[in-house]
């Protein structure tokens, strides 16, 4: 399989020097790779992005996060392995995705006192911009058809 383009961000030169601005600003943000990295994979998972999948897997492999762990981000709902703090980044990651499937608000109160609860305001800055960019990624990737495996950087 082959990208139908070279990804726009590598196409328009000023796209990556915004795209590298953000994630810089992201990690000074202090909030867990791990966890950026779960909620990346989790809005993958549900946009159907498969490079994007690919690549948080590889990456939370390479930040030792456990094979059993990462199997279950798609059903953390009914797995053991998350603490409290990651279900709430997985619920806010889900809420901020499925725009199209609500019927109220995109993030209730009550979702958002709970992740409020388990990050402070710089750790929310970076998890709300994690899964935006995340979403802009899949969005990218899969109208240009990028494979899984593709590399960047």
């Amino acid at each position: 399989m082959q990208a139908r383009m070279t990804n726009p961000a590598y196409v328009l030169s000023g796209a990556m020097k915004g795209i590298g601005t953000l994630f810089q600003a992201i990690g000074e943000g202090g909030l867990a790779q791990d966890v950026a990295e779960m909620a990346g994979l989790r809005a993958s998972q549900i946009n159907g992005c498969g490079a994007c999948v690919h690549g948080h897997v590889a990456n939370l492999r390479k930040a030792g996060v456990s094979e059993e762990r990462i199997a279950a981000v798609a059903a953390w709902r009914h797995a053991p392995f998350f603490s409290d703090a990651e279900r709430a980044a997985l619920k806010l990651t889900e809420a901020m995705t499925r725009l199209s499937d609500l019927s109220g608000e995109s993030v209730p109160d009550a979702l958002w006192d709970e992740v409020a609860d388990h990050f402070d305001e710089r750790e929310l800055s970076a998890l709300i911009l994690t899964v935006s960019v995340t979403n802009m990624f899949n969005r990218i990737n899969t109208t240009i058809q990028e494979p899984a495996g593709t590399t960047w950087g």
